[in-house]
């Protein structure tokens, strides 16, 4: 479907379904020996990620025929041979679809239970094609107070000279969500659990208000991928991903991906996406693809790293504040294990006794965990959120929700956690701290 100008002037926004769930029949692939829509394998604390998740981002969500290769190669031809002008060859010009590109989305909206995803350049990209799908001059869009600096900066500083409006509420409460609806709201945007202080967002509450305006939801779910959170399941229109972060999990591949069970608003985010060239390059796919294949099993090791270091450091005493779901402190634990599947993430954030100062002599002492702008690689990597992915959010902003200069954010990755746990003790001590080095060894051999 093209969109033209007789979609425009029937009021194609509007005329976009609301019902989340909308094409819930949508048939897995036919040659996939199971269902990867079982998603109580994915809860399985015994089958972890051996479930329907880990089946099905190692082989692909495909079975191989007799001489095809094992690993899917790329594809890096620009345009594509054509039997004639009657051609119905699903790929044309890899600026609108490419068979490397197509596989990955294949994967991606298994496991979700949606039709093929849509793959970006960036998450950015994904994330700024969904707005101009839906979003036009005089319109609204409610955003998470707790967000990405670049879904921020987006919003503050660009959409805002096309006319679309924004405002950002505690999303926390649901509340506040249904009450910064207007009558042009057309999205709601949601991340959770946000970045970085990891509160999280009641999905199926809010999409529950959402459904009685002419809104779509949109959830960030780059820090949980579908392995850990299913936002279409809980209610949501529209699930993000920057799979630059723990999907790809390497660090060599930028890209984003848009997923949605809504046939008329993915045919709307095809036609954007082949406008504005905003597509993911074969090669970063294939890279992406690659990476997804030990997903499920990074993610879930990943996040049990996390829990173990963000318990160590809960006990220190020169730690003044530590955030992760699975801490028994954190004070949406019950969300958490209702929201979540099994697992609650490999990110944890926490500040130091003695403010910023205290924080920038942290970042400078560590020796194994690397300085980073970024999250979810195999290498654990700290962020000073304040004057790096969240510089361009207005400071005081940055402090109403948690943001604050001495917050560092803590991306675990795959080492042994009782080698991160000893570097970041030696790093606390030399930063001026003087935590209990004996009682540092014991918790670290728990």
């Amino acid at each position: 479907m093209e969109f033209t100008a007789a979609h425009q002037a029937a009021g194609f926004r509007d005329a976009v379904r609301r019902q989340p769930g909308m094409n819930s029949s949508f048939d897995p692939h036919p040659l996939l020996p199971f269902d990867p829509t079982d998603l109580d394998r994915g809860r399985d604390p015994e089958g972890g990620a051996h479930g329907a998740f880990a089946t099905l981002c190692a082989g692909g969500g495909t079975l191989l025929r007799d001489g095809e290769p094992l690993v899917a190669p790329i594809v890096q031809s620009t345009s594509f041979a054509r039997d004639g002008l009657e051609s119905t060859a699903q790929h044309r010009y890899s600026r609108e679809s490419n068979p490397t590109v197509a596989a990955l989305e294949a994967v991606l909206g298994r496991l979700e239970r949606a039709p093929d995803a849509l793959a970006f350049a960036t998450g950015l990209a994904a994330e700024t094609a969904l707005l101009l799908a839906v979003a036009k001059a005089g319109d609204h869009v409610v955003c998470s107070r707790a967000v990405y600096g670049g879904t921020s900066r987006l919003l503050r500083q660009v959409l805002v000279e096309f006319g679309v409006s924004a405002t950002f509420v505690d999303t926390t409460d649901a509340g506040a969500v249904a009450r910064a609806l207007r009558p042009r709201t057309k999205l709601v945007l949601v991340e959770t659990p946000a970045n970085p202080t990891l509160v999280l967002s009641d999905i199926r509450a809010i999409a529950a208000h959402v459904r009685r305006s002419d809104a779509l939801l949109a959830v960030d779910n780059t820090f949980l991928t579908p392995v850990l959170q299913q936002p279409l399941e809980l209610g949501a229109h529209v699930s993000i991903l920057s799979t630059t972060k723990f999907v790809e999990g390497h660090s060599v591949a930028l890209g984003g991906a848009l997923v949605t069970r809504d046939e008329a608003l993915r045919e709307r985010l095809f036609f954007l996406r082949k406008c504005t060239g905003a597509i993911q390059s074969p090669f970063q796919a294939w890279l992406t693809l690659q990476g997804l294949r030990t997903l499920p099993v990074r993610i879930e090791r990943q996040s049990a790293h996390a829990r173990r270091i963000a318990r160590w450091l809960a006990g220190q005493a020169e730690v003044r504040v530590v955030h992760h779901p699975s801490l028994p402190t954190f004070p949406q634990s019950a969300l958490a294990a209702s929201q979540h599947l099994g697992e609650h993430g490999a990110v944890v954030s926490f500040e130091l006794d003695g403010g910023p100062e205290r924080a920038r002599r942290l970042l400078r002492a560590v020796k194994l965990c690397r300085v980073a702008e970024h999250v979810g690689s195999v290498e654990t990597l700290l962020t000073h959120s304040a004057s790096m992915t969240h510089a361009a959010v207005p400071r005081e902003e940055r402090e109403a929700v948690g943001i604050t200069d001495a917050l560092v954010r803590l991306s675990v990755g795959l080492e042994d956690p009782r080698d991160v746990i000893d570097d970041l003790d030696a790093a606390i001590q030399i930063s001026g701290g003087a935590p209990a080095h004996e009682e540092a060894k014991r918790c670290s051999a728990i």
